[in-house]
């Protein structure tokens, strides 16, 4: 990441969500659509929990939902979450995923969409553990 603002709050979010079992993040060297899904998919390789692809004509869900979602995604293999870089991503990409989720139906820069989904994943975390950050 290259805004040192934006990597500082995700590695607060990521440093968080080692409580409750930590969230690995992998990245890959920016490029075309085409090629970034491919590096994607081959990540992808062998996971056997629900791919969440994030897209603008995803769907939404309240903070609630997506707790419920996260929680039942644990008993099949947990949940990856992927962000397109500057040019989107593939339709190979976006034809893995389990669920297209959008965050919102503007764009974001693949380092906000980070934070963003990085301290969502936190909430819906800390919704289930019930601890009263999301209140």
């Amino acid at each position: 990441m290259k805004n040192r603002a934006l990597a500082q709050l995700c590695d607060d979010y990521a440093s968080r969500l080692r409580h409750f079992g930590g969230v690995e993040i992998v990245e890959l060297k920016d490029s075309d659509a085409q090629k970034e899904g491919e590096k994607m998919l081959e990540n992808l390789k062998g996971f056997r929990g629900k791919v969440y692809v994030m897209s603008e004509e995803g769907k939404t869900f309240t903070s609630r939902e997506f707790a419920k979602k996260l929680e039942d995604d644990l008993m099949s293999g947990g949940s990856a979450f992927v962000i397109g870089g500057a040019y989107g991503l593939s339709g190979e990409a976006k034809a893995r995923a389990d669920v297209l989720m959008s965050m919102s139906p503007m764009t974001f820069t693949h380092e906000f969409a980070r934070a963003i989904l990085l301290e969502q994943i936190y909430r819906a975390k800390t919704i289930t553990a019930n601890t009263g950050y999301h209140h």
